[in-house]
């Protein structure tokens, strides 16, 4: 019997020719698919599914009945609230099939992005963004950006710890950022 440093839910299905990192929890009802790559310490809720040639990073929390679909790329600590929607087809048709020609989204370390929130596909979730429940991103969301709303919108900015940042830059947490023309930057 193969020694796993990980843990598949036996009502789950992994596919051949996928990765999946130490300490990686698949729990009930899920399906990675093939040459998809999950990376140390996730955990997937029940009924994920994780597309062909997903790229999942470290330390990822996809909580229950998201579908990661292929051309999705998830970057490292980035949480996907429950029932998130990902798509990777700008016009889909069923009588019209793309056959692998997705849409690309790149979702970068650290984006929390909440429940029930759509991001349509092509676009990319910026460092440490937050994207509040049940938005759907349309549109590029900046590094720490707060977005929210149908179609979402930007409405503030959050630090690394997910703290609403005020006009100081300051957070309570001791971190502090500053602005480089539109774009928020950690101070070092």
């Amino acid at each position: 019997m193969e020694d796993k440093r990980y843990f598949v839910h036996p009502s789950s299905y992994v596919d051949d020719n996928v990765t999946v990192g130490d300490g990686t929890k698949i729990w009930h009802f899920c399906h990675v698919q093939t040459g998809a790559s999950i990376g140390r310490n996730c955990s997937l809720g029940q009924n994920v599914n994780v597309g062909n040639n997903v790229r999942i990073g470290n330390g990822v929390r996809i909580q229950n009945n998201v579908s990661v679909y292929e051309g999705v790329e998830i970057e490292d600590n980035v949480f996907c609230g429950p029932s998130c929607v990902f798509t990777n087809v700008i016009t889909p048709r069923a009588h019209f099939p793309v056959h692998g020609l997705y849409a690309k989204t790149l979702v970068k370390e650290g984006a929390s992005i909440g429940a029930n929130c759509t991001v349509i596909c092509g676009h990319t979730v910026g460092r440490s963004a937050l994207i509040a429940a049940g938005a759907v991103v349309t549109k590029d969301v900046r590094d720490y950006a707060l977005m929210a709303g149908v179609p979402a919108r930007q409405i503030g900015w959050v630090c690394e710890c997910g703290q609403r940042l005020d006009e100081t830059l300051e957070c309570s947490c001791g971190r502090e950022y500053s602005f480089d023309g539109e774009c928020l930057n950690k101070k070092c």
